[in-house]
């Protein structure tokens, strides 16, 4: 009895267990908010988050006891944007980047790629599919992310893009021998079904979430040729059908029509590019159920930095060819009903000015309302992140942006975001960037 009493006497004068911190509470006090694009509006509603999550969603501007209050009352409040196709690694200047390429190693454009991150999450894209660069460098940049370490946008990753010997996707095209033989090659070339099986195997097991393979010529290739399809038939089923195996969506860099098509009969579940269509094409993106990813930022832009001297003639000469179509081309899926989600191909365009995007595609006949959906709603279920991303749903991730102004009848808005949250940290806010504990 004696122990019994010390022990109890003991435990009554030692310090309570520390009880883990309570979650911090913000509430967002929206003018405008919507919830879902392509959904009505609510007006003078409050989004309650917890932690990383949102919690609640609710009529009027509410308080809660204890919670930081972020006054948007004179402000659009939507979802956090999705840009569909970035490449994070890479200078903005591609003149200066072909300059400095002898000088540059791994380090170099990793810390490139830290502030490209940041830019991106600043113009209020909460999350980015990264197709294609250096696999570690983009999938350690991801896991920092993921981890607090520095702020930026939610990554998914295809690690190398897949291609044939030659085609749009080889490193050592166009370099003298000597540097072709000190090209690192990390399996991501093939040729012959089979060996485009192991090829897609090595992106899985380097850690990529989605694979990407190019099925046609590319304009910042360093190889003459055009944009014709050069990854045959059987090469493409074999990427599609492995990758399957693991779980993993496909993305087929396309240009050219013929490779356009055998990608879309393949089973790919996006076309990045998609700059020349006929009848067939728009047929198999129907039956298919496949997505479009236009990136008209990229033509433009390629265009421009070939009459700068920024590209070789080879180069050049593919950027000229692409230049205009891909407007037409997207123009017609709009008409014709193809299910489109946002994407930009920046890193051929700057990084940060991914929202100009928009601009393009009401130009080509796409609502405001359709292409904000595209960036959102449509963009989660092209990368299969429903769950969390996409719309102001209690459970997911608390991604979130605000304009001053109407987006819906102004789409150029979503160039000035003044206000961005990813997972539940405010980043932005009064169009001035905030510091958190990743910065």
């Amino acid at each position: 009895m004696k122990q019994f009493a010390v022990a109890i006497a003991l435990a009554t004068a030692a310090p309570a267990l520390a009880q883990p911190a309570a979650e911090p509470v913000t509430v967002i006090h929206a003018g405008t908010l919507i919830v879902e694009a392509g959904t009505a509006p609510r007006r003078n509603a409050s989004v309650i988050v917890r932690g990383r999550s949102i919690a609640e969603v609710r009529d009027g501007f509410v308080d809660v006891p204890g919670a930081r209050v972020v006054d948007l009352r004179n402000s659009t409040v939507l979802p956090g944007l999705i840009d569909s196709h970035v490449h994070l690694s890479g200078l903005d200047d591609r003149l200066q980047a072909r300059l400095q390429a002898s000088g540059r190693d791994n380090e170099d454009e990793a810390f490139t790629a830290i502030l490209n991150a940041r830019k991106t999450l600043l113009a209020g894209f909460t999350t980015v599919r990264d197709l294609g660069g250096d696999p570690r460098l983009v999938l350690s940049l991801r896991d920092s992310i993921n981890a607090g370490q520095f702020s930026g946008p939610t990554i998914l990753s295809a690690a190398r893009m897949v291609s044939v010997s030659g085609g749009h996707g080889d490193g050592r095209n166009g370099a003298n021998r000597g540097l072709a033989s000190l090209v690192d090659q990390p399996g991501n070339t093939c040729n012959g079904a089979d060996d485009c099986r192991r090829a897609t195997r090595e992106q899985v097991s380097m850690g990529a979430d989605v694979i990407k393979f190019a099925a046609t010529g590319g304009v910042l290739s360093n190889v003459p040729g055009g944009l014709n399809q050069q990854m045959m038939d059987d090469e493409m089923r074999a990427v599609v059908t492995t990758a399957r195996t693991f779980g993993r969506k496909v993305a087929a860099h396309a240009h050219g029509v013929e490779g356009v098509n055998a990608a879309l009969r393949a089973g790919v579940d996006s076309i990045e590019h998609g700059t020349f269509t006929n009848e067939e094409s728009f047929r198999l993106y129907k039956q298919t159920g496949a997505y479009y990813v236009p990136t008209l930022l990229a033509p433009a832009a390629a265009l421009a930095d070939g009459q700068r001297g920024a590209l070789t003639q080879a180069q050049y000469d593919k950027a000229r060819s692409a230049a205009g179509n891909a407007e037409k081309s997207f123009a017609e899926a709009v008409r014709r009903g193809v299910k489109i989600a946002f994407g930009t191909d920046t890193g051929v365009s700057p990084h940060g000015r991914n929202a100009e995007e928009f601009a393009l595609m009401v130009k080509n006949g796409m609502s405001p309302t359709l292409a904000i959906r595209s960036a959102t709603v449509d963009a989660a279920e092209l990368l299969g992140i429903t769950v969390k991303a996409g719309t102001i749903t209690v459970g997911k991730d608390a991604d979130i942006i605000a304009v001053e102004g109407d987006p819906t009848q102004n789409v150029r808005l979503l160039e000035q975001v003044g206000f961005v949250m990813k997972s539940g940290r405010v980043h932005k806010l009064g169009g001035q960037r905030q510091l958190t504990t990743a910065d």
